[in-house]
This record gives structure tokens, sequence and C-alpha cells, in this order.
């Protein structure tokens, strides 16, 4: 099973239908997208809902990139980030354009919901306020 976060903490996850693989991204309306896939060959349908975006551990930052690329192509549906995606993550997880976290139960009985809710304000905890003061 898995745990899904947002700015809420641990939360219900509400998304009912499948994912297709990229390969049949088409007519999808929600498809798994692995860290190595390059934005442009993703087609942004009008039909496509949901891109969840696999972390296969957490030192790999390509899901970061390959956000923030969907999002300035123009997709605005919802972006999930899914697999190894730690709690100290979360704020440049929110900052390159995913949604929410969609992370194993193991990780999450090891980061319970208080760490992940310590960084939910990520919009005004980074340095750049900081800096501005």
């Amino acid at each position: 099973m898995t745990q899904l976060i947002t700015d809420q903490g641990f939360v219900v996850d509400d998304w009912a239908t499948g994912y297709a693989p990229l390969a049949a991204a088409r007519d999808a309306i929600a498809i798994d997208v692995a860290s190595d896939a390059h934005p442009d060959d993703i087609p942004l349908a009008d039909s496509l809902q949901m891109i969840r975006v696999d972390f296969p551990h957490a030192a790999d930052g390509r899901g970061f990139t390959l956000a923030r690329q969907l999002r300035l192509r123009g997709y605005t549906g919802r972006l999930r980030a899914r697999g190894h995606v730690i709690a100290d993550q979360y704020a440049m997880v929110r900052r390159s354009g995913f949604d929410e976290v969609e992370i194993p139960d193991d990780l999450a009985a090891r980061q319970p919901q208080d760490q992940w809710l310590a960084r939910a304000n990520w919009k005004d905890h980074d340095y750049q306020s900081r800096l501005r003061g």
C-alpha cells in the first residue's frame, strides 16, 4: 500500500482510475512516467488528468526537472511524485510543480505526518524569502 501526502498531511487517495504506461499515453487520462523520461516525449492531450512521476530513490532528482518542464510546457493537471521521496524534499517537490506525493507505507512509518506537515508551508520557508527579509 501507499500513503498520499499533500499540504494537509496524510490524506486519502481519491484517484480511483489506474495509470497507463507512457507508451500508451495518447488516449489515457492518467500515465506513469519514469524519472528518466524526456518531457517532450510526454503527449499533453486534453484528456490527460494525472501524471505520476517515479522517484526510484531519494538521491534521484530527475523527477524535479521533469515536473518543472511539464509545467513550463503548459500541463495544468495533477502531477504526483511517487516513490522514494523524503519529507526533507517536500518543499522542492512542491516548488518544482508537483501537487502531491505518494510514498510506500514503510517510508510513511519512518517519516510520519508531522515531519511532512513541518514542511507544508513551503511557500514561506525558502532561502529567497529569508534573503529578501
